[in-house]
């Protein structure tokens, strides 16, 4: 089978470079160029690499980094994964997409439009028919986003127990990885022995998305779901790892281990397409007091293309009428360029490429 040729934008960030690691031996894609700003331009990949304890091959090493301009992209590339900064996804994306390149991004710009999809393979397949409806479509371009990376984690536990139980109320207080600000990050006066209660627009974007993707697919559109959410978000001293603390009301009343068989017995349909990058677990509940951590948990799930996006819960309980539990999930990883690739996936398999 021949590979679709992708490119992969803001090479020289953390979430463009953990694209690179999951693309090496892809069996579907295959690197057709690695792209930044202008003044990274000529720099090889090896010379500015920023993601830890991963060796990549020498010959991706030595790819050369090119300026971003979305025509020349277009007649390389079927695809163009992002992970673009925020400020320039949206004019960059919708240009690309313009040129008939299919665009799965892990930037905000465009989450919130109508027509694109904020995509979990896990938790809202039947969205991504929303691409369709694009005005870009018909000639091969479409924007598909994957959702903030604390989003992400929470959303994938929350789907199982919609499903099962419904769901009135979601409060989560999140405790955040460092490599979620990027790279260099937070300055390490500001982070050693400290916790920062503020990562700015998380909280609000935590609030919206999770909506939208738990919300309903009818007519060409989403109805988003209609339970309250309130976040509270805090940067912490830890490399990866989103840690999460999570009190649910149900729709109706469940006991703690209904809760816990829902999330252990919860099969989605990336896993039963056996999609490369899905974990075979995509909810991996521990019975361990102290479980879930960043430091055991955070690269959870098998076989081994899906080290990092598995979900981990633990701690599962009943409260006076809540359920509470401990959600971890991989940032960089399942929160972010691992989900553009699971969605990419999942696209391919749906024929939209």
């Amino acid at each position: 089978m021949r590979k679709v040729q992708v490119a992969v934008l803001g090479a020289t960030g953390m979430i463009g470079q953990r694209f690179v690691q999951l693309l090496e031996g892809h069996p579907y894609f295959e690197i057709g160029g690695l792209y930044a700003s202008e003044r990274s331009e000529g720099k090889t990949l090896g010379e500015v690499l920023r993601v830890k304890g991963v060796r990549f091959q020498d010959e991706t090493l030595a790819m050369r980094i090119e300026a971003l301009e979305p025509k020349a992209i277009a007649r390389r590339c079927r695809l163009a994964f992002s992970g673009l900064p925020t400020e320039v996804a949206k004019d960059a994306e919708a240009a690309l997409a313009d040129a008939g390149v299919a665009v799965f991004s892990n930037a905000a710009s465009h989450r919130m439009r109508a027509d694109v999809p904020l995509l979990i393979p896990e938790v809202n397949p039947d969205h991504l028919e929303l691409a369709r409806s694009q005005a870009t479509f018909p000639q091969g371009g479409f924007i598909v986003t994957n959702a903030n990376c604390s989003t992400t984690g929470l959303a994938v536990p929350l789907k199982a127990v919609h499903a099962a139980f419904g769901l009135r109320a979601c409060y989560v207080s999140t405790y955040q990885a460092v490599s979620g600000a990027g790279y260099p990050g937070v300055p390490s006066l500001d982070i050693l022995g400290n916790v920062v209660p503020f990562i700015r627009n998380e909280e609000e974007k935590m609030e919206e998305e999770i909506h939208k993707m738990l919300g309903t697919y009818k007519g060409g559109r989403v109805e988003p779901a209609a339970f309250d959410m309130v976040a509270s978000c805090a940067r912490v001293p830890v490399l990866d790892g989103h840690l999460e603390s999570v009190v649910l009301r149900l729709g109706r009343e469940a006991a703690a281990a209904e809760v816990v068989e829902a999330l252990e017995t919860f099969r989605p349909e990336p896993q039963a397409l056996g999609l490369p990058t899905a974990p075979l677990r995509p909810i991996i509940v521990r019975g361990e007091e102290d479980r879930p951590q960043p430091i055991a948990d955070a690269l959870a799930g098998e076989p081994e293309r899906a080290r990092g996006m598995a979900v981990s819960v633990g701690r599962v309980r009943e409260r006076k009428g809540y359920i509470k539990l401990w959600v971890l999930s991989h940032n960089t990883l399942r929160g972010g360029a691992g989900g553009s690739v699971l969605n990419a996936e999942l696209a391919k398999a749906k024929g939209l490429l």
